[in-house]
């Protein structure tokens, strides 16, 4: 999945699959993790926020399930 650099002090880059609703998650200290269901007004709230860091711990993190890919 091609992932979009963002500029955030914990997030290095995101990147998402409309067709299944794929998040997909790349933290600064390596860490890339898949968040699934995720619709796509939640990945362009994310994508619009002022703080990416911020919105991700607050909506996303806790709320939708994941998996590490590494």
């Amino acid at each position: 999945m091609k992932r979009i650099a963002v500029i955030s002090k914990v997030l290095k880059s995101v990147g998402y699959d409309k067709a299944t609703g794929i998040l997909e998650v790349e933290f600064k200290n390596g860490g890339l993790y898949e968040y699934s269901d995720v619709s796509p007004e939640e990945y362009a709230a994310l994508m619009l926020a002022t703080s990416k860091g911020q919105y991700f711990g607050e909506q996303i993190r806790d709320r939708y399930r994941y998996r590490r890919v590494r």
